[in-house]
């Protein structure tokens, strides 16, 4: 939908010593200006975020309770302790898992494991699998990921004689399970790693751990590929902690000696070694990997990770890619639906959709595109057959605390968790009618009666002549984007649409082709998407574009190439 165009730095223009602090950096000064436009002020800070190198890692330590969970782990594996680590069924649930099933293989040790089927468990720690786990010889617990509010299953852990240990990034709620030890950045507010996700967690963990363990530590880095991957799809803020992470594991992911992630790049379309960012890993690697934990069974996606060569990594990592192919097809279908009640629905400053048929593991990726192109809070709820109630995912707009307005509705309820931008729900059908006017009631209470229009925040206004290759070498330094570090956006002069076409399989994106005026080049973009509304009237009209610039390296010959992502006249 049209945004409304902000410079990202209006008000807080880069100083006169922007050329200066660019020849220190040996950057260009527009790299000086987006750097500063972000709130990174000093030239230190800006070659910290350029080369993120892993000696700039917090200590561990800092993480609260970290320490502890190591000790408490040490002392029980010296006890002779069988471990058994408990993961969650999403892309950094299942990499976190790995991560501590390799780093003690590498110690020679042998960890138990349990991943959570969605559909028949849930999310995060249950009785029963406590009470199995038991059976099958583990006496000590450590979970990623999950923990923080698995009050009742902790407790029965303890009851059964087990240590247990909680790695969470989760927020805590009032009262913590009663483990020996509770290892969560959330527990303290400001700290250096607030925003790790689960995997990152499980990471720092097992290297403070691998200080503990008797004999020489062992070399973690290999282990980086898997933060990568599992930060990349939590969609946690990359920076800080995260982007070193992140930034360092993309080498290693670009390097794939890793089979599982090799077999992952080959059924995903690329090459073995070729070099990913965040935006690629989490758009085509990311969701294979989570597509085996949203459709019921996500072992799969944790021995793709663990295999020991290409050859038996591959048929897991095309089975992976069939169960992903048919997400996607369930994800159109649901998504067709979710947005014929949305367009019955315009009038409402909230969303709350339902069809008993959707399927739970997907109604949150419906419920991003549904906001995407509506732009309002949005709910998607769907049977839970089990239970007889209603759940539901909802996701948000920058304007509106999801959890907050979900909180004034608490006691319409069973159970609902999340934080600003993302929520669950399950609820009481026959509590379906009041939830959605009370909610709408909720957001127009907030915002406004009226839809709210988002805006696209621009880094500067960039003639065609001055993208080159160099320019766009320059950009890569910025990686890894995401949130907390977005694309940067970059607005055209006035430039005539020369050429405008369909394509795709079912001619939904748009090829053009634009001319700027004043020196006469030309370059092509590209607009996913968005047939519907950049139409072939466009064509010899003089408008301004939002663009990032990319290399397009289709056909293995790379050119300059724009990605589209508004337009004004």
């Amino acid at each position: 939908m049209p945004c409304i165009w902000k410079h990202r730095g209006e008000g807080a223009a880069p100083p006169a010593s922007a050329t200066a602090m660019a020849e220190e950096l040996e950057v260009s000064p527009l790299i000086v200006e987006i750097l500063w436009n972000r709130g990174l002020t000093d030239v230190a800070d800006m070659d910290r975020f350029l080369s993120p190198l892993l000696r700039h890692m917090a200590n561990p330590a800092e993480i609260p309770g970290l320490t502890e969970a190591a000790e408490t782990l040490a002392r029980g594996l010296a006890e002779g302790r069988k471990l058994a680590v408990w993961g969650d069924y999403d892309v950094d649930g299942i990499t976190a898992t790995a991560v501590v099933k390799e780093f003690f293989a590498m110690r020679g040790i042998e960890v138990m494991h349990h991943l959570p089927n969605r559909m028949e468990e849930g999310y995060g720690m249950n009785v029963p699998w406590v009470e199995r786990l038991h059976e099958q010889g583990a006496d000590m617990l450590l979970t990623v990921d999950c923990g923080i509010s698995d009050l009742e299953p902790v407790a029965r852990a303890r009851e059964l004689g087990m240590v247990v240990v909680v790695s969470d990034h989760h927020l805590p709620g009032e009262t913590l399970p009663s483990a020996h030890a509770v290892c969560d950045p959330r527990l303290k507010d400001g700290g250096p790693c607030d925003d790790l996700a689960g995997v990152g967690v499980a990471f720092m963990l097992m290297v403070a751990l691998n200080r503990l363990l008797p004999g020489d530590p062992v070399d973690v880095r290999p282990l980086l590929d898997l933060v990568a991957l599992g930060t990349i799809a939590d969609i946690v803020r990359l920076t800080g902690q995260n982007r070193i992470l992140v930034k360092n594991g993309l080498l290693l992911i670009k390097e794939a000696k890793r089979p599982g992630m090799a077999a992952l790049k080959v059924v995903s379309d690329y090459e073995r070694q070729a070099e990913l960012g965040a935006g690629q890993i989490g758009f085509h690697l990311a969701p294979r990997i989570n597509a085996a934990g949203r459709m019921g069974d996500p072992e799969k996606a944790l021995r793709l990770l663990l295999s020991k060569d290409f050859d038996s990594a591959m048929p897991i990592a095309e089975e992976l890619n069939a169960i992903n192919m048919e997400r996607r097809r369930q994800e159109q279908e649901i998504a067709d639906e979710a947005f014929a009640q949305a367009e019955a629905m315009r009038s409402q400053a909230g969303l709350v959709l339902h069809a008993d048929h959707w399927h739970p593991g997907i109604i949150g990726i419906v419920a991003s595109r549904v906001v995407e192109k509506y732009y309002r809070p949005t709910l998607l709820l769907c049977a839970a057959e089990s239970s007889g109630l209603l759940k539901g995912s909802g996701r948000s707009i920058p304007e509106f605390n999801l959890h907050e307005g979900l909180v004034s509705l608490a006691e319409l309820f069973e159970g609902f968790g999340g934080h600003a931008q993302a929520a669950g729900v399950s609820l009481k059908p026959g509590n379906l009618g009041e939830f959605r006017e009370r909610f709408n009631a909720k957001v127009i209470e907030a915002l406004g009666p009226k839809p709210l229009t988002p805006t696209l925040k621009l880094d500067h206004e960039l003639p065609f002549s001055s993208i080159d290759n160099t320019l766009l070498k320059e950009l890569e330094l910025l990686q890894p984007y995401g949130m907390g570090n977005p694309e940067p956006v970059f607005a055209t002069r006035p430039v005539r649409v020369a050429e405008h076409a369909l394509f795709g399989r079912e001619r939904e994106h748009v090829k053009l082709v634009l001319e700027d005026q004043e020196t006469g080049t030309k370059l092509p973009g590209k607009a996913w998407r968005m047939a519907d509304t950049l139409t072939s009237v466009v064509r010899g009209r003089t408008m301004r574009f939002a663009f990032t610039p990319k290399i397009d390296r289709y056909m293995g010959i790379p050119k300059i190439d724009l990605r589209i992502k508004d337009w004004i006249f």
